[in-house]
This record gives structure tokens, C-alpha cells and sequence, in this order.
């Protein structure tokens, strides 16, 4: 899997309701979550990002409430990557089972500036910051995770293997 765009930047202890606020749970629409997306931070982000692009941040990204709404509303608001110094443990695996791809990575973190261009092969775990050059390398996906991201989801992969059999 290869990404590629423009890095948002964001410090440390981003919580699922900075993510997408409480006050937009009543839907669980993707369009509607994405038009949502960091504005309680950052108010031009939603103007700001474009697909592909992807968000750095410090330690602890996702920690707060276990919604699943927050990695919807960031993939949906066409993000394809989000690399992390660490992530809270269930936004993690909520990002996994919604299909957002996320690396952990420190030192890309602390290399990497806004609107830098970045791509990441994730097969890999190779993180490249294309404006300055500067290679970083994180722990690819298992192949497990890898299909579950290349289908979209969980749901999806658990559809298409029972397609299969």
C-alpha cells in the first residue's frame, strides 16, 4: 500500500472528541462526519485537506472515547494515513476496522512539518519526508491488517472471505 500528500500537523493527546465532536454522533454518515473533522482544533482543515493527504501527530493520537466516528470521519475526510508518535489502544483498533491506514513512528513525527509532501509505502514501514528528503522506518502491517485496510474494513474483508468459501 502507497500513500502519498500533504502532512496536517497536530501535537500531542488529540482525543476522539476534538476528532469529531459530540454534538455531530447523531449521524453516522461519512460525508456528513467529514464536513466535521477537526473543527473544534482546526478550523481549516476541512478547506485545507485534500485526498491522500495525511495527518502527523505527537503522542497518544485518539485517546478519549472509544467512538468509531473518529477515524470514519477522518478517512472520509480523505486522509489515507495518519502517522503517530502512538495512538490510544481502541482508536487503533478502530482505525483498523474501519480501514484507516495509521504507523507509528517517532522520529518521523518529530522530522516532519506541516505541508510537507510525505508518502508512505506501508508494505514496508517506510515513511519518506519528499520535501526534505529524510527516509524514516516503522513496522509494517502484518498481512492480516494490510488486507483488512486494502478491503475498506473489517466488514468488508469479513465479506469478501465469506465470498470465498
Amino acid at each position: 500500500m502507497q500513500f502519498k500528500g500533504t502532512a496536517h500537523r497536530y501535537g500531542r493527546d488529540i482525543d476522539t472528541d476534538v476528532i469529531i465532536p459530540a454534538r455531530y454522533l447523531t449521524t453516522s454518515d461519512p460525508a456528513e462526519l467529514a464536513k466535521h473533522c477537526l473543527e473544534d482544533l482546526d478550523t481549516s482543515f476541512i478547506e485545507r485537506v485534500q485526498p491522500g493527504d495525511i495527518i502527523v501527530a505527537d503522542e497518544n493520537f485518539g485517546c478519549g472515547s472509544s467512538r468509531e466516528h473518529a477515524p470514519i470521519a477522518i478517512k472520509a475526510a480523505g486522509v489515507d494515513v495518519v502517522v503517530a508518535k502512538s495512538f490510544a489502544r481502541i482508536f487503533y483498533r478502530n482505525s483498523i476496522n474501519t480501514g484507516l491506514a495509521i504507523m507509528e513512528c517517532p522520529e518521523a513525527v518529530d522530522a516532519i512539518s506541516q505541508g510537507d509532501v510525505v508518502s508512505v509505502d506501508a508494505d514496508a514501514g517506510v515513511i519518506v519526508d519528499e520535501t526534505t528528503g529524510q527516509t524514516f522506518q516503522a513496522q509494517p502491517f502484518p498481512p492480516f491488517i494490510k488486507e483488512i485496510i486494502e478491503a475498506g474494513g473489517l466488514i468488508n474483508r469479513t465479506r469478501q472471505k465469506l465470498g470465498e468459501e
